[in-house]
């Protein structure tokens, strides 16, 4: 979005957004102008503060945050939310992936069952020079299911004894030419959201179902 546009959308739209300090970083990665435009807010309950926004981003979306979150309706309301669908939680809210380390990409993957949001979605997220690229409502998108797959072979490697977690991470690092290797990722993104998702694709497909080499 031009300069001039941006700056006339920071004027008009007041967005509050739940983060944390790591995921705020991520958001917004550089872009320091959205800051005029943002309340930040980390706990749930602090919402019912500001019920006349006009935009609502969850990034520690958790699906007992969904009562709340349909009180703001029909404003737009932004939940991450990789494993838990919209059809689980509300069709009017807009899905997108924000595990760590992935909003750190200019290209950011969300679903929308009102297709008539998408253009305004897509003018809230150019707030943090990011696009949107809209995907079917399933869980685990794609990147995030990439990802945990791959963490999971790598788990299996090392019960296997192939080799040791430092070298996996670097081997894959190196071959593959992702920034991080796979037990570090698990680390940032967390052990306990990979396996969720993995259980619930496993539900579905068989390939999926490697899930109790992981740790708890």
């Amino acid at each position: 979005m031009e300069v001039f546009g941006l700056n006339s959308l920071i004027r008009r739209m007041k967005v509050v957004v739940l983060a944390n300090e790591s995921l705020k970083e991520e958001l917004i990665n550089g872009v320091t102008a959205v800051n005029e435009a943002i309340t930040w807010i980390s706990d749930i309950s602090q919402l019912r503060d500001y019920a006349k926004a006009d935009v609502y981003i969850d990034l520690l979306f958790h699906k007992d945050h969904t009562p709340a979150l349909q009180l703001l309706l029909p404003r737009l309301v932004f939940i991450n939310s990789v494993e838990h669908t919209l059809s689980e939680t509300d069709p009017a809210f807009i899905r997108f992936n924000g595990w760590p380390t992935f909003l750190k990409s200019n290209c950011v993957e969300a679903s929308v069952l009102n297709h008539g949001g998408r253009r305004k979605a897509e003018e809230i997220f150019s707030l943090f020079q990011k696009k949107l690229e809209w995907l079917p409502d399933e869980p685990g998108f794609i990147t995030p299911r990439i990802i945990s797959m791959i963490i999971n072979e790598a788990y299996i490697s090392l019960k296997e004894g192939v080799s040791t977690k430092e070298e996996i991470d670097t081997a894959m690092k190196l071959g593959t030419n992702y920034p991080y290797g796979p037990f570090e990722w698990s680390e940032k993104i967390g052990v306990e959201k990979i396996s969720d998702l993995l259980v619930r694709l496993g539900q579905k497909h068989h390939r999926y179902s490697l899930l109790p080499l992981l740790p708890k």
